[in-house]
């Protein structure tokens, strides 16, 4: 591994002395178009190649980039795709080992980022010095992130401590549309999670040297001081003044994702690049006053590094997110031409920034924020023609947002799976009024709150004033009914038919047919959806951790068999991951919500499914534990979508159950076969279904798909179940290393008795059953886009 890194360091340098010697436009688009072919390909592999081979994809774009002029651009493309694999294979390299999960480590490192405070722990970023198990000392190094049950010390940033804590590597949920935390890991090179145990043995080290994540949070804690208690403002503030997003709550992200201004309040370049301006400024007041200083060197020589320092200084204050280290980049190039004299266009500017992105973090391609941030730019200096004079500026503003909502459409849709419609308008507005007003205004008042000045605090509620009245008119946009669309995913040739569609329509004048691009971008928008034939469906059991939620859907309907966890901490799986599931699959409509039962982890995320779907019929056992007016779930209930047929099987009229046993239990039979949802019955409710199952059903007629009960506990599955159903599959929806054991060994070694195999979405991820006239069907969804981060 250090003899492939040395390599790569070696190359890159080589390339680096082969460009300094071309002209000022040697290194230009062609040469960043390279370098991000090479960086995705590598980024996006199924699995990593051995160090040997990036070793010698390296040596051979050295051989390229020296020898070869005519193959330069292909060295460029190597030499990318092997860094980025190295990069990606040192990553992996230093997540948690496996044998490592689960055991008790002493841990010694210090707090970075904002720890947060939730309703049950306080969760943070630490920096892991050092380790060890059983005072053995561990080669462990990197940034982890910790939970702190219970009553715990207030948490600062750069404190250090020494702790004991309990870790598992990286594992998120896979689901259509889903977040993929995995992915996240490896982006921000998080090498484990955890918690902290035995609070008693927690011993502070003091406080390391002063670092910025103290200055952020100290004026996080100004501006909160100097508002009232609760007003809506803070946070906003917070999160424009220092990148502080802990106090914004889901509905604040529903209204920045329906309106489209995200960009806004997590600082983005804009608020850098305003930083850099203001910095450029006090150079000119100064030289106005001084002018003799001209006479030793120019003005803009003079603002270049002036503007560089106070944008650098605003982009640590703001965490250095993409957006902002993209921008810092730009503004360092610009800075460099400007004090070399030299004349930089704004696409090579973009261009070299770029480079500059892809050698220090290639990763950053994993992230959105990548995407939007280079794309946007790059499609305003392809579409806008810059003009002279306040009128042309003016229609440059108000053209701009019209632009980036045409250009970033479809990388929207692949990204997050929706547009807003009112995106547009609402940054015509937000745009001037906070990055020019309400920005700079923060930015002042938070100075003046740190350093003590007066006025400090009127500034502050001034600025909450104006950030209310912004808001105001933003959650007024946001509630219309048509301003987010949820777009399925379309596939790739649609995603690339309409990227062909905005080039063709934003290209400069003269280009025929300008329009006609517009076409092009329709199967995006509109994709076609296949959908189960007659007599046949579809069953995707999510992948919601300790939880339930499954989607059934035929050739016009769709049920949902419970809505996933919501816990004690407040997050919320049926809006963090059934939703978007269902949305992602082009559920326009939901026809019934049918809950098992009363536990959080079956019925927790109802509320939020309802709110997506409000016209949804209710149905379920145990009303009065969810607050929901739930119809009565029944044996002997029957009904018929397209030719599918679905019967409640469990609990009878008269039946004394409750808790578990008291769980709805329903088959969902069509021409290829039944799937039987048997929620958390246990062995006592397992007899009932088995007797009314041999007394009604022929046995082995049709192939069974089974989930089973209660998430694969020792006490449900039971022998007599089994024997009566005679599964095809076994399918279990339970948390990753479960703290119940689930699935138990018991059960595991009962359908390896009877060749019935098993499919865990903790370990597949989301699980898709088609059942087709030829019997089901299973997808995995790991299996189905495999990625390197998922090892």
């Amino acid at each position: 591994m250090a003899a492939a890194r040395a390599a790569w360091c070696c190359t890159w340098g080589a390339w680096a002395r082969w460009a300094r010697t071309q002209h000022s436009g040697g290194i230009g688009a062609t040469h960043a178009l390279a370098a991000l072919t090479g960086v995705v390909g590598a980024a996006l592999l199924p699995r990593l190649p051995p160090p040997w081979m990036l070793l010698a994809c390296a040596l051979l774009a050295l051989v390229l980039l020296l020898r070869i002029a005519r193959l330069r651009l292909i060295g460029v493309l190597l030499l990318a795709f092997a860094w980025t694999a190295g990069m990606a294979t040192q990553v992996l390299h230093a997540r948690l080992p496996p044998a490592l999960q689960g055991q008790d480590l002493r841990i010694e490192g210090r707090v970075v980022g904002l720890p947060e405070a939730g309703a049950d722990a306080q969760r943070f970023d630490f920096a892991l010095e050092r380790a060890s198990r059983d005072g053995q000392p561990l080669a462990l190094r990197g940034q982890v992130r910790l939970s702190w049950f219970g009553a715990t010390p207030v948490l600062a940033p750069c404190q250090r401590w020494q702790l004991t804590a309990r870790f598992k590597r990286p594992h998120g949920q896979v689901n259509p549309g889903g977040y993929d935390s995995e992915r996240q890991a490896a982006l921000n090179g998080l090498i484990a999670t955890g918690y902290v145990r035995g609070a008693s043995t927690a011993r502070s080290l003091g406080t390391s040297a002063p670092c910025v994540d103290a200055l952020r949070a100290r004026i996080a804690r100004a501006i909160a001081t100097a508002l009232p208690a609760s007003d809506a403002a803070t946070p906003l503030l917070q999160a424009l003044a220092v990148g502080d997003q802990r106090g914004l709550s889901e509905a604040h992200w529903r209204v920045l994702r329906a309106t489209g201004v995200g960009h806004l309040i997590a600082i983005s370049g804009l608020h850098v690049g305003l930083a850099g301006i203001a910095g450029a400024l006090l150079v000119y007041a100064f030289t106005w006053l001084w002018p003799q200083v001209l006479l030793r060197w120019p003005r803009r020589v003079l603002a270049a590094p002036v503007a560089l320092g106070a944008a650098w200084a605003y982009g640590a204050l703001a965490g250095y997110g993409l957006p902002t280290v993209r921008t810092l980049l730009m503004i360092a190039v610009v800075a460099w031409a400007s004090t070399r004299r030299r004349g930089v266009g704004g696409m090579q500017t973009l261009a070299l920034a770029l480079l500059a992105v892809l050698l220090f973090d290639p990763l950053a391609v994993l992230g959105a924020g990548f995407w939007l941030s280079f794309a946007g730019v790059a499609l305003l200096v392809y579409a806008l023609q810059p003009g002279r004079g306040w009128r042309a500026w003016l229609a440059e503003l108000g053209l701009a947002q019209g632009v980036m909502a045409l250009a970033l459409l479809p990388l929207t849709v692949l990204l997050f799976g929706q547009a807003s419609r009112v995106g547009p308008l609402a940054n015509l507005v937000a745009v001037p009024l906070m990055g020019f007003v309400i920005v700079p205004l923060t930015l002042l008042a938070s100075l003046m709150l740190v350093a003590g000045l007066p006025g400090g605090v009127a500034a502050t509620r001034f600025a909450a004033w104006l950030m209310r009245a912004q808001w105001d008119l933003l959650q007024h946009m946001a509630a219309w009914p048509w301003a987010l669309a949820w777009l399925p995913w379309a596939g790739a040739a649609a995603f690339m038919l309409a990227c062909v569609g905005v080039l063709w329509v934003l290209a400069p004048r003269g280009v025929p047919a300008r329009l006609l691009g517009l076409p092009l971008l329709l199967p995006l928008l509109w994709p076609q959806q296949q959908r189960p034939a007659a007599g046949e469906f579809q069953a995707w059991v999510l992948d919601v951790g300790q939880g339930s939620a499954v989607l059934v859907r035929t050739a016009r309907h769709a049920l949902l068999y419970d809505a996933g966890p919501r816990y004690r901490s407040g997050f919320d799986l049926g809006e963090a991951a059934v939703v978007p599931s269902l949305q992602a699959l082009g559920v326009r409509h939901l026809d019934r919500l049918l809950l098992g039962h009363g536990d959080a982890d079956h019925a927790g995320g109802a509320a939020a499914v309802l709110a997506a779907y409000p016209a949804t019929l209710l149905q379920g056992s145990e009303p009065e534990r969810t607050g929901l007016p739930l119809l009565p779930c029944v044996r002997g209930q029957r009904w018929y979508w397209d030719g599918v047929e679905f019967s409640v099987l469990h609990p009878g009229i008269g039946d004394a159950v409750s808790g578990n046993e008291s769980s709805c239990v329903l088959a969902v039979r069509g021409r290829g076969g039944t799937l039987l949802l048997s929620g958390d019955i246990g062995a006592r409710s397992e007899r009932a279904v088995a007797r009314d199952w041999a007394a009604n059903h022929q046995a082995g007629a049709q192939p069974l798909v089974l989930l089973l009960a209660h998430h694969g506990s020792r006490f449900s599955s039971s022998d007599m179940l089994l024997d009566a159903l005679r599964p095809r599959l076994a399918l279990v929806s339970a948390g990753y290393r479960s703290s119940y054991g689930h699935p138990h060994a018991d059960v595991l070694a009962r359908l390896q008795a009877r060749g019935v195999p098993l499919f865990n979405t903790a370990d597949h991820g989301a699980l898709r059953v088609d059942m087709r006239g030829n019997g089901p069907r299973l997808t995995l969804g790991r299996e189905q886009a495999p990625r390197w981060w998922r090892e």
